[in-house]
């Protein structure tokens, strides 16, 4: 396979394995033997596969940006196919479809079900359920390091206190990226435990809170936060997905701070702030401040959950906070914060540099005192573009099939931003359960090119379209 390197996914196979180990052992202790031979299949299966693609013959060939591109993509579309094999062997005669397109659903953290009730699921499958969310979650921040490239090289300066980015030693920084993403989660399992979750619950929905990903163990959230406190703890948790994953071991372990690393979250702390402000101005104090605050980090995190009782009237303002989304080296998905800050400031700049032709405020990058790359504004420019070409061709196809127009334009930007539809953006009733196989397809591809990047999908077209 000239165009892969897949022994930068030989990591999360063997992972795979090491969960459906986890799965084994949970379902013996608990006496939960429906499925169990659908764990100890993905076991074998997965664990081929790592070794296989782990001691592959190395390549003579330098690897490119192309080629780390379509391996990542490769991962998202290989990854859960391995990980729906216990839905599929599962004794709920799923169909291969509905296994894949849940599987793909949590492993792009998106959220969206086939199940319409979860009650009747063993336990050991809600479980890895869950855990399609928390490898997914891995992966997508495995991606981001090894794609920095074709990124800022100032946000790729603002890692260089965590990790390197030689790729000989791409495994060895992904096990980095392991231990602190594990650690996170634990944190997460031990705060929800504090607050008198159940076990089962708090392991589920901290695999689910750090990836932020949009799959609950139980049906409806609002039983289990059934108080003010509550719901601002669980909001709090929420932005662990929306503050870069990095911030933790920057503050806690390193003497030497790296400032430009911390303005990014110091920017993300002010949009939040604001947002509060102006939300409870705009409400004048018609909700309760823990409710309000809960539906605003949900949104601007990208996990979309909801307690039910949210204000029908801001649907659409909550679907642009996911639009605009949380840090560049967060799990959370959306167009990022970045994009939009820079873009916002590089079109104020050229504004007022038309009023007042000698600028005494140059466009200025967003964390540091260089100028602003052009190139770096056409990326996120074209970032934005593909959006709204593939918002406009989704809702445009879901319509043809019998959606109604409002539904499909949300369920659309909810796909290309991989948040779970719930009551904040009006969708909550929608089935996917009863959707057409092509329909499944689709969303499956295009939740798929909203979590790869939309700027990755843009250059590999530039590559195969215009070779010269």
């Amino acid at each position: 396979m000239p165009f892969f390197r897949v022994k930068y996914l030989s990591f999360f196979f063997i992972l795979i394995s090491i969960f459906s180990f986890f799965n084994i052992i949970y379902s013996y202790y608990f006496n939960l033997y429906l499925n169990i031979d659908s764990y100890v299949y993905s076991l074998i299966l997965s664990l081929i596969v790592g070794v296989v693609f782990l001691f592959k013959k190395k390549d003579n060939y330098k690897v490119s940006i192309y080629h780390k591109i379509l391996t990542v993509i490769l991962g998202y579309f290989l990854i859960p196919l391995i990980l729906s094999i216990p839905f599929f062997f599962s004794i709920y005669n799923i169909s291969f479809l509905d296994s894949y397109f849940e599987t793909i659903s949590g492993f792009t953290s998106t959220g969206f079900t086939i199940f319409e009730n979860i009650k009747h699921l063993d336990q050991s499958l809600i479980l890895w359920r869950s855990s399609t969310q928390w490898i997914g979650g891995l992966y997508f921040l495995f991606s981001i390091i090894l794609l920095i490239d074709i990124f800022d090289n100032n946000l790729k300066k603002s890692l260089t206190n965590f990790i390197t980015f030689d790729t000989s030693e791409t495994l060895k920084q992904s096990f980095k990226i392991l231990v602190l993403y594990t650690v996170l989660t634990f944190f997460i399992f031990i705060i929800l435990k504090i607050f008198n979750f159940r076990d089962f619950d708090s392991f589920n929905l901290s695999l689910t809170l750090i990836s932020s990903g949009g799959f609950l163990p139980f049906n409806n959230l609002s039983i289990v936060l059934n108080s003010n406190v509550k719901q601002v703890i669980f909001s709090l948790l929420m932005l662990i997905s929306f503050f870069s994953i990095f911030l933790t071991y920057n503050i806690v372990f390193l003497k030497n701070k790296n400032l430009n690393f911390f303005q990014e979250d110091l920017y993300l702390f002010f949009y939040l702030l604001s947002l509060i402000i102006i939300f409870f101005s705009f409400l004048n104090f018609e909700y309760d401040f823990s409710l309000l605050f809960f539906s605003i980090v949900s949104s601007i995190s990208n996990i979309g959950f909801s307690l039910g009782n949210s204000p029908k009237n801001l649907s659409f303002i909550y679907l642009l906070l996911v639009i605009v989304g949380g840090s560049f080296f967060s799990t959370s998905s959306g167009l990022r914060f970045l994009k939009i800050y820079v873009l916002f400031k590089y079109s104020l700049n050229n504004l007022i540099s038309h009023i007042r032709p000698i600028n005494i405020s140059s466009n200025k990058h967003l964390f540091s005192d260089i100028s602003l790359d052009k190139l770096i504004v056409n990326k996120y420019f074209l970032s934005v573009l593909i959006f709204i070409i593939s918002l406009l061709f989704l809702s445009s196809f879901l319509t043809f099939f019998g959606i109604s127009f409002e539904n499909s334009f949300k369920i659309s930007t909810l796909t290309l931003m991989n948040t779970v539809n719930s009551s904040l953006y009006g969708v909550e009733d929608f089935n996917f359960q009863n959707l057409q196989f092509v329909i499944k397809y689709f969303l499956i591809i295009f939740m798929i090119i909203g979590r790869v990047e939309l700027l990755t999908i843009l250059i590999i077209l530039k590559k195969f379209l215009f070779k010269s």
